[in-house]
């Protein structure tokens, strides 16, 4: 014969079986919300880091139009004769061919 828990028993097990579910979705709806609130943090982050190098962006190339605008027409020829290998920093390359200007990011 089989020895089976009487009829409660089997509800109780199944009551506890939902009540596990029910801890293992809270649970995974915390892990969610500290995800997405990692993640809403990153991406602002990451929205101010791209803000900031915009700015630099523009400064640079302010900058860079200045410069050469105060360059002679050799050092120019010189410029464009240069090429910069890829993803290689070409500030260094030019540099040698530019005389010393004062700072004017600050003016």
């Amino acid at each position: 014969r089989c020895v089976c828990p009487p009829f409660p028993a089997k509800v109780a097990s199944g009551a506890s079986v939902v009540a596990i579910d029910n801890k293992i979705e809270q649970a995974m709806d915390l892990v969610k919300s500290h995800l997405m609130y990692a993640v809403r943090e990153e991406v602002e982050v990451l929205k101010e880091q791209i803000k900031e190098l915009n700015e630099r962006n523009s400064v640079l190339e302010r900058e860079n139009a200045l410069l050469k605008s105060l360059a002679n027409s050799d050092q120019l020829s010189q410029l464009s004769q240069v090429t910069a290998p890829p993803l290689q920093d070409s500030s260094h390359t030019v540099s040698h061919l530019l005389p010393q200007q004062p700072n004017v990011s600050s003016a």
